[in-house]
């Protein structure tokens, strides 16, 4: 069965909303540095509740994406690490975030731009402002 992105029921879907996630593209990119502790990838992730981020690391060990070894000290050490199909996504997603730091200004203005209508008062299609009463 060929894999169609557009069929809710396709697994292939599934890793779009995952690197999609973007909790997901920001732990590939820090782990694209090489193995990292969780409260490292916290730190510098920023503003991801615990929760979120043992969740989403979680789901990328589960799909092959990264590994987690657990070694046995006192305390406890774990590091996460990429696999070699999560180090599949480099070029990706550093063309993705490249793009968006490139971008930005004119994302920006674009933002701006759209905010600016969108507080501005709203007229009918087809209805002139002379029309209005």
């Amino acid at each position: 069965m060929k894999a169609n992105v557009y069929d809710p029921d396709c697994p292939a879907r599934t890793m779009l909303d995952r690197i999609g996630d973007k909790w997901t593209v920001l732990v590939v990119l820090m782990l694209l540095d090489g193995p990292r502790r969780f409260n490292d990838l916290r730190a510098h992730v920023g503003k991801v509740a615990p929760k979120v981020l043992t969740e989403t690391l979680r789901r990328l060990e589960r799909d092959g994406v990264l590994t987690r070894t657990a070694f046995a000290e006192i305390p406890p050490r774990v590091v996460y690490e990429l696999t070699p199909l999560g180090r599949s996504l480099e070029e990706p997603i550093r063309s993705i975030a490249a793009w968006a730091e490139q971008n930005i200004e004119t994302i920006t203005a674009a933002r701006g731009a759209y905010d600016g209508r969108a507080s501005a008062p709203r007229t009918s299609p087809g209805v002139a402002s002379s029309e209005r009463g």
